[in-house]
């Protein structure tokens, strides 16, 4: 297939702080008086992409942003609850829009399964212990404790994405591959949020 090396014709691109600075914008809607300090976010080439890349991308950061400000929280707090709450719905809406626009077609190449299914695997291991959080007390210690867990298996998760698992994916791809991809991501994760719900279980063993 034709590798993608050029932009949309209509599209603009953003540049890469622009692009950090609205997703943390969006985070904070759900907390405006909390602090999103994500720091430099891993660079990618994809940031500000005007295709479904760049559009990954920017829920990444987004999350980025409400895993920060949950940190700024204390106790069983309604930032807390709120942000939690936006976290666990953002997160599965994405998941299953990915996983519907991208990794859908990417499975089918040969060259590329291996990446899906792993991509696959780690959304629902994240949904467990999404789960598996929303179950327990949050003014305990152990939450935050299994709090700092689950924010190690998304960083490193969507790392993985950024700098691997997306460029690989992205020279199995037609330009209007990724164009179409976008919409669909789009259509998908607005369906999916709406009827997102915070399931608690415990799933993991102390």
């Amino acid at each position: 297939m034709k590798t993608r090396t050029i932009e949309d014709g209509k599209a603009k691109r953003k540049p890469a702080a622009q692009a950090k600075a609205d997703a943390v914008a969006k985070a904070k809607a759900a907390a405006p008086d909390l602090a999103a300090r994500i720091g430099s976010a891993p660079k990618t080439k994809f940031r500000g992409d005007p295709d479904i890349f760049g559009r990954l991308v920017e829920d990444h950061d987004r999350h980025r942003a409400l895993l920060a400000m949950i940190e700024e929280t204390t106790g069983k707090s309604p930032d807390r609850e709120a942000v939690f709450q936006e976290l666990v719905k953002e997160l599965k809406a994405h998941a299953a829009a990915e996983e519907q626009a991208l990794w859908s077609t990417v499975m089918r190449d040969p060259a590329t399964t291996d990446d899906a299914r792993h991509a696959v695997a780690e959304h629902k291991e994240i949904e467990d212990m999404l789960a598996d959080l929303a179950a327990r007390d949050m003014a305990s210690p152990g939450w935050l404790r299994r709090f700092a867990g689950l924010k190690d298996e998304y960083l490193h998760h969507i790392g993985e994405e950024e700098q691997k698992q997306f460029v690989a994916a992205e020279k199995h791809l037609q330009s209007a591959d990724v164009r179409y991809m976008r919409g669909v991501f789009n259509r998908r994760k607005k369906e999916e949020k709406a009827a997102a719900k915070v399931e608690k279980k415990i799933k993991l063993k102390d």
